[in-house]
C-alpha cells in the first residue's frame, strides 16, 4: 500500500517530534510544503479547483511538478494546493491542525467547483504503525463508507455545490518497501472510501492501485514512498480526465 507522507519545515517538525520512523518516511528535509502554501494563497481567489491532503498531493511541488501542477497544466487554469506533508485526517494539536496538518482545515469554504481531496496513509502509519489500526481506522471512515471524518469532510464540502474526487494511493512494485506490510490495511481503508462514493452524488475515487507495473520503480522516488515527478504527472493527468469527464464546462 502507498499511503505517502513528507517532510515538514524545521520548525513544525520540532512540534511534531516527528523521530526515527517519521524521519525515515519523509525523506530529506525541505520546505516545500509552505513555500507552496504561500504561493496557493496568493490564486485562491482565482482558483476554483482545490487539492488538499498530505505529500502525496504536495511532493514536488517546490519544482512546479506536483499532481496539482500536472492538473492544472491539462485543465489549462490554476489548482490551489493545500496539501502538507505530515499531514492526517485526524490531529489533534491546535495550531498546527489549524494551519493545516489537519486536513479538514485545508478546507475553508470557498466557493469551489472542484476540490481533489487525498489522506489517511499518515494516520496509519504514524499513528498505529500498522499495529491495532482499526479502530484509528474507523474514525476516519467507517466499515460502510457512511460515518467518520472523511465523510463528514466530504459531505461539508458537497454542501457547496462543489464536486470532490479522493485520490487514492500507489502500491509498492513488487519491491521492498517500509509500508509494504501496510498493504492489506490500505486496501481495506480505500473499499471503505469506494462504498462512501458509491453512497454520495458529485464524489468520485480515483483509484490507482493498479497504476504501477510489477518491478518498475520509475513510479516512486528513491524512498520507495512518494511518487515521482512521472508518477505525480500520469496521476495528475488522471485527475484532469476525471473532471474533464464530469464537467462540460472544462
Amino acid at each position: 500500500m502507498r499511503f505517502l507522507d513528507f517532510v515538514t519545515p524545521k520548525w513544525m517538525s520540532m512540534v511534531l517530534g516527528v523521530v526515527c520512523v517519521g524521519i525515515l518516511m519523509t525523506g530529506l528535509a525541505v520546505p516545500e510544503a509552505r513555500a507552496e502554501s504561500a504561493h496557493a494563497e496568493s490564486e485562491s481567489e482565482t482558483s476554483r479547483i482545490l487539492a488538499l491532503g498530505d505529500s502525496m498531493m504536495a511532493w514536488h511541488a517546490i519544482s512546479n511538478s506536483s499532481i496539482a501542477d500536472a492538473m492544472s497544466e491539462i485543465l489549462g487554469e490554476p489548482v490551489d494546493n493545500r496539501a502538507i506533508g505530515g499531514a492526517r485526517i485526524i490531529y489533534g494539536l491546535p495550531v498546527t491542525g489549524a494551519i493545516g496538518m489537519k486536513i479538514s482545515k485545508q478546507y475553508r469554504g470557498e466557493d469551489a467547483d472542484w476540490v481533489v481531496i487525498n489522506g489517511g496513509g499518515n494516520d496509519l502509519w504514524l499513528g498505529c504503525g500498522c499495529g491495532k489500526c482499526d479502530r484509528k481506522m474507523a474514525r476516519m471512515i467507517a466499515p460502510n463508507g457512511q460515518s467518520g471524518e472523511i465523510p463528514r469532510l466530504v459531505w461539508r464540502i458537497r454542501e457547496t455545490g462543489a464536486r470532490v474526487i479522493y485520490l487514492g494511493y500507489l502500491r509498492s512494485p513488487g519491491v521492498d518497501s517500509v509500508i509494504d506490510a501496510c498493504r492489506e490495511l490500505g486496501d481495506e481503508f480505500e473499499t471503505r472510501i469506494a462504498r462512501m462514493v458509491r453512497a454520495m452524488d458529485g464524489v468520485y475515487f480515483l483509484d490507482v492501485s493498479n497504476l504501477v507495473p510489477d518491478g518498475d520503480r520509475s513510479f516512486h522516488g528513491v524512498d520507495m514512498i512518494h511518487p515521482s515527478k512521472k508518477a505525480s504527472r500520469v496521476i495528475g493527468h488522471k485527475l484532469a480526465e476525471v473532471i474533464r469527464m464530469v464537467d462540460e464546462t472544462r
